[in-house]
């Protein structure tokens, strides 16, 4: 606990034991009694002042302050008339000879109040530590090499091209790429992945991960305010800036129920009392209506239920941009996905080669034609080949040509490869064996030998993410600028699901404005974050896929996955439905409980005690029911 909530635990603790020991002895001796007369009141009353004014002063003021910066109407103003009126209450009855009643009550009442305030402050201080455990990143100091000296600076004065020592148990300051060394690196706090990454020469590394192993040496390739931790920590800072229609509604609601409430209160406590000229009475049942009525257990517990949640999400490594986005996340009925690098890894891999019986021979040509090759197709093929071991000095004295749009042509002695796509084979007069999707044809002396069929490889977990969602009743749509017969095989593979292929980003961004415009539960948009900006803040939901070290991902989606996992939008919508029912269950539990209390009240069936429980009592059974969200 911080030093101040220690204080008033302190405070909470010693103002109980006063009241029950001074509400014990009144019980025995009476102290009403002690002194006879008109006075007698005084010394009950100076007694249970003093537990009342250790917990109740701060808000007695906070009231009193209130009037004249326009925030009459809050809770601390129904707790200052409720207990103070009470106080009154209880001299008057002294005064008069009657039996006095009203200090306990008074002291329960604001003693209450103080644990539920407490309790409060406690949770959501615990939740914004689980927030800002993200951004308790931020690195003091740098150790920039310059030559052959090294020289700690703030990580504001870093510029892109310096090169940083980052040494073990050290924070990475800014966004940068190994340069010299190896080492392992703890990035949970960014990614929410628990298991250390290890990096070597020409990785990205990201600020905010630790250094757990070596030294190594980085050149920094953002600026500080561009670094990842930067954009988390603005984040963060402003994630309870968009509250949700819960929220919204609550903050209403407290402006007009409140002086609604104490205008009822005087009529409670006039007419009857007009009427009948029992004015301690129906006083009595005014203040018990001030104290049941007062809506902290709403005001309170709705907002802390989101705030709850969305630190829970942060620290599965999910940031969400306020109340408003989890609240749509977990009602939203249709989910919309970008294919390359959201659904499929973004990465051509083999798929088949044809025909089969020739797979050695055609593997061997690709293998000649494609081993100087940096294209992402001729790793693949390198990367798929290696399982037959070929050996690089059967390449000796071969010509290579690249030929732009086309392929490879491979020549030596009496051999000639070529190695590219159907219109290379073309060209050359060779018939093929056709195949749909991305295909390498391999030619040997003018011959057909075979071919090699890719695919972009759909993630492990995409096909649970689609199911699960399908089983809850959610629509699933693939949009995708690949061509129909690949858009359709990675359809097939995810369960048939709805797409639509050959899309540039503005045809993504019409068919979106179709599926919004028919839908109102809510449309979400799952991009890499990198080319989808504009659907990604079309959707009401935008979720970026892999958002760490993404300016775009972060700046243009309302949700961040920071790991690059399809299974984080499962967790996100379980936190977020979660957080929906806490928050329905506070509000029909709070509301209903309190009608039943007011009525009691107003009937003189009850007294302050239950009206006790309906304020205080319900608060903190809503503010557990928040709380518990975090397990």
């Amino acid at each position: 606990m911080e030093k101040e909530q220690k204080e008033d635990l302190i405070k909470i603790i010693v103002s109980g034991i006063l009241f029950l020991i001074i509400f014990i002895v009144d019980k025995i001796i009476n102290l009403g009694l002690v002194i006879e007369g008109k006075w007698c009141f005084v010394l009950p009353l100076a007694l249970y002042l003093i537990p009342f004014l250790m917990v109740g002063y701060e808000v007695i003021v906070q009231a009193f302050k209130n009037l004249f910066t326009g925030k009459v109407f809050d809770e601390t103003l129904l707790m200052t008339l409720a207990t103070l009126g009470a106080f009154a209450l209880a001299i008057v009855r002294g005064v008069t000879g009657e039996n006095i009643e009203g200090f306990d009550e008074a002291c329960v009442v604001m003693l209450l109040y103080a644990i539920g305030e407490f309790f409060q402050d406690f949770a959501v201080d615990k939740t914004k530590k689980s927030i800002s455990g993200l951004v308790k990143l931020k690195v003091d100091y740098a150790t920039l090499k310059v030559g052959e000296i090294t020289k700690r600076v703030k990580p504001e004065e870093l510029k892109v091209g310096d090169l940083i020592i980052v040494a073990p148990g050290e924070k990475i300051a800014v966004d940068g790429v190994v340069v010299d060394g190896t080492t392992t690196l703890d990035t949970k706090a960014i990614t929410g992945e628990s298991l250390p990454k290890e990096v070597e020469k020409g990785a990205l590394i990201y600020s905010g991960c630790i250094n757990l192993t070596s030294t190594i040496t980085v050149r920094v390739e953002k600026e500080y305010k561009d670094s990842t931790v930067a954009k988390i920590l603005d984040l963060v800072e402003n994630v309870s800036q968009s509250k949700s229609k819960s929220e919204k509604f609550i903050t209403k609601f407290a402006r007009i129920y409140t002086p609604l409430v104490v205008g009822l209160a005087l009529l409670i406590m006039i007419i009857p009392s007009l009427l009948t000229g029992e004015w301690g009475t129906y006083v009595y049942r005014a203040l018990s209506f001030l104290v049941v009525s007062c809506p902290c257990a709403l005001v309170i517990s709705v907002p802390l239920s989101f705030f709850v949640g969305l630190g829970k999400a942060s620290k599965n490594g999910i940031l969400i941009k306020g109340s408003e986005y989890l609240e749509k996340l977990g009602s939203a009925d249709t989910f919309v996905f970008d294919k390359t690098g959201t659904l499929t890894k973004g990465n051509l891999v083999v798929q088949k080669v044809f025909p089969k019986e020739r797979e050695k021979e055609i593997l061997e040509c690709a293998f000649i034609a494609e081993q100087y090759s940096s294209h992402p197709i001729a790793l693949s093929i390198l990367c798929y080949a290696e399982k037959f071991g070929f050996d690089l000095s059967k390449c000796n004295g071969y010509t290579l040509s690249n030929l732009s749009g086309l392929g490879v042509e491979v020549s030596c002695k009496n051999n000639r490869i070529l190695c590219g796509n159907e219109k290379l084979m073309s060209q050359n007069g060779i018939n093929i064996e056709k195949q749909s999707g991305t295909v390498v044809y391999v030619a040997k002396n003018g011959e057909f030998v075979g071919g090699i069929v890719f695919c972009d490889e759909v993630k492990t977990e995409s096909r649970d993410v689609v199911a699960t969602l399908k089983n809850q009743n959610c629509g699933v749509v693939m949009l995708t600028g690949d061509n129909e017969e690949v858009a359709k095989s990675v359809s097939k593979t995810l369960g048939g699901i709805e797409y639509k292929s050959n899309l540039l980003p503005t045809e993504k961004a019409e068919q979106l404005d179709k599926m919004l415009s028919g839908n109102k539960k809510g449309v979400c948009f799952v991009g890499d974050g990198i080319n989808d900006a504009v659907v990604l803040t079309k959707a009401d939901v935008g979720i970026s896929m892999g958002g760490v070290g993404s300016d775009v991902a972060i700046e243009s989606s309302d949700v961040v996955l920071m790991k690059d996992d399809l299974r984080g939008i499962l967790k996100a919508r379980k936190i977020c439905k979660t957080t929906i029912r806490k928050v329905k269950e506070n509000i029909v539990f709070a509301i209903l409980a309190k009608v039943a209390i007011l009525v009691l009240s107003v009937l003189g069936i009850t007294n302050m005690w239950l009206a006790i429980f309906g304020d205080v009592g319900v608060a903190c059974i809503t503010i557990i029911n928040s709380i518990l969200t975090r397990d």
